[in-house]
C-alpha cells in the first residue's frame, strides 16, 4: 500500500511462533490491548485448537515495526467466515494498533482485512466498547453490522474496603464479617513461580473439578488440550509479568489456586478452584477472590474491576454497573446479501439461546464455569478507562 506501511498475512505456525518478541512489544503498546491478546495465549490456543490451513493473521509493519495485527482463522458455518483466535474459552476478542499510529495502522489494517476476507464475512465477537476494532469498523469502506453480544458487569478498581461501601450497611458488615473468619482461619496466597506453574495448574484443575462435581462442570475444563493451553500460556505470562498463579493455603494444604491474566491496563481472573472443605467451613470464596483482584487492580493503577461476561445473580451482590460486549461483522462491497444472511442467522441464534437477556448464545456458545448456560465462563477481571468448548473451525 501507499506510504511506508506494508500489510502481510500469516498462515504458518513457525511463523505465528517467530511473532512473539514484536507481538509483545505491540501488545504493550496497545492502550486497549487484554491479555487475550497476548502471543502466549493466542498462540498456545492455536497449538492446542487450531486447524490446520486455517490461521490468518493480518499483520502491519511501517519502517518494519509491527503496528498493528489482527489474530483470525477461517471457519466455515458453513459458508466461509473469518473470526477471531481464542474460541470459547476467551473472554474479550480485539485487534492490536499502535498507540504512536492507530488511525493510519487502522486503515492499513482494513485494507489487509479486506484481502484476507475475500468472499467471507469477518465475524468478530465480544468486543468490549472503546476497543480497537471500532476504529477498523469506522475504516471498514463496505457493508458492516454492529450487534449486541454478552453482557458484562464491573466495579471501580478501587480498594477492598471502598467496595464494601457499595454495599448496604447490613451487607458490608456480613462482609466483613466473612473476611475476619478467613483470616482467622488462616488462609495465605502466595504467588507461584514460573518453574512450578505445571503444577500449580493441574492443583487447580483438579480443585475446580472437586468444586463443581455433581454441579455440572465445563467439560472443556476437563480436557486434556485445555490443561495443555493453560499451562503452555501460563508459563510464559508468568515469565514476563502477563500472568500471577496463586495458591491459597491452609494448615499447610493447597485449598484454592487462581489464574490472573495481565496486560498493562488490565489484570483479569481467568479461572479458579477451591476445595468443598472451604464451602463446608462457610469460606466466601467470592469475597476471597474479589478482595484478591482488587489488591491486583490497585498495584497495578487500573482504573475498572470487570466480573466479565455473564450475569449471574452472585454478581449484583456488589452492585456492579453492566456494560455489553460487541459483534461486528464486516463484508467486502457488493457482498451485502451475504452479511445480512449471517447477521440473520446470527440474530435467530442469538433469540433462541435467549441472549437478549443474559442467558447464552447459540453458534460458539459458551458455558459459565459454574457449568450454567451463559455467556461466558464466569470470573473476575480487572481492566482500567476484561464451553462448552471453543468455537468450531470446520
Amino acid at each position: 500500500m501507499a506510504g511506508d506501511f506494508a500489510v502481510t498475512q500469516c498462515r504458518d505456525v513457525r511463523e505465528f511462533a517467530a511473532l512473539e518478541a514484536d507481538w509483545r512489544r505491540l501488545h504493550r503498546g496497545c492502550r486497549t490491548a487484554t491479555p487475550f491478546q497476548s502471543h502466549p495465549w493466542l498462540y498456545s490456543w492455536w497449538v492446542s485448537y487450531g486447524t490446520a490451513g486455517r490461521l490468518r493473521l493480518v499483520l502491519v509493519r511501517r519502517a518494519g515495526r509491527l503496528v498493528a495485527a489482527a489474530p483470525l482463522m477461517l471457519a466455515f458455518r458453513p459458508l466461509p467466515v473469518l473470526v477471531h483466535l481464542g474460541g470459547g474459552i476467551t473472554d474479550f476478542c480485539d485487534v492490536l494498533l499502535d498507540d504512536s499510529c492507530p488511525d493510519e495502522a487502522a486503515a492499513a489494517l482494513v485494507t489487509g482485512l479486506a484481502a484476507a476476507a475475500r468472499t467471507a464475512v469477518i465475524d468478530l465477537r465480544e468486543v468490549r466498547p472503546g476497543s480497537a476494532v471500532e476504529r477498523v469498523l469506522g475504516a471498514w469502506p463496505g457493508p458492516r453490522r454492529r450487534l449486541a453480544d454478552s453482557p458484562c458487569l464491573e466495579l471501580p478498581a478501587v480498594p477492598f474496603p471502598a467496595l464494601l461501601e457499595r454495599l448496604p450497611a447490613s451487607g458490608a458488615q456480613r462482609a466483613r464479617a466473612k473476611l475476619r473468619k478467613l483470616d482467622a482461619l488462616g488462609v495465605e496466597g502466595r504467588a507461584v513461580g514460573e518453574d512450578k506453574v505445571p503444577a500449580a495448574v493441574a492443583t487447580l484443575l483438579r480443585l475446580h473439578r472437586l468444586q463443581w462435581q455433581g454441579r455440572g462442570v465445563t467439560p472443556e475444563h476437563l480436557r486434556s488440550r485445555f490443561a495443555e493451553h493453560l499451562i503452555r500460556s501460563a508459563r510464559t505470562m508468568v515469565r514476563h509479568g502477563e500472568a500471577m498463579m496463586t495458591e491459597f493455603r491452609l494448615d499447610g494444604r493447597v485449598v484454592a489456586a487462581d489464574l490472573t491474566l495481565m496486560s498493562d491496563r488490565l489484570a483479569g481472573g481467568y479461572l479458579y478452584g477451591a476445595h468443598p472443605e472451604l464451602r463446608a467451613r462457610k469460606v466466601d470464596v467470592t469475597a476471597m477472590l474479589l478482595r484478591h483482584c482488587a489488591e491486583a487492580a490497585g498495584a497495578g493503577g487500573r482504573d475498572v474491576l470487570s466480573l466479565l461476561r455473564g450475569n449471574e445473580p452472585y454478581k449484583h451482590h456488589w452492585r456492579p454497573d453492566t456494560v455489553r460486549n460487541q459483534r461486528f461483522l464486516l463484508a467486502r462491497r457488493g457482498l451485502e446479501p451475504l452479511l445480512a444472511l449471517h447477521a440473520a442467522g446470527a440474530a435467530a441464534c442469538d433469540r433462541v439461546a435467549g441472549l437478549a437477556d443474559g442467558s447464552g448464545q447459540c453458534e460458539g456458545s459458551r458455558q459459565s464455569r459454574t457449568g450454567t448456560q451463559i455467556s461466558r465462563p464466569s470470573q473476575l477481571s480487572i481492566q482500567s478507562p476484561r464451553s462448552s468448548g471453543p468455537q468450531s473451525v470446520g
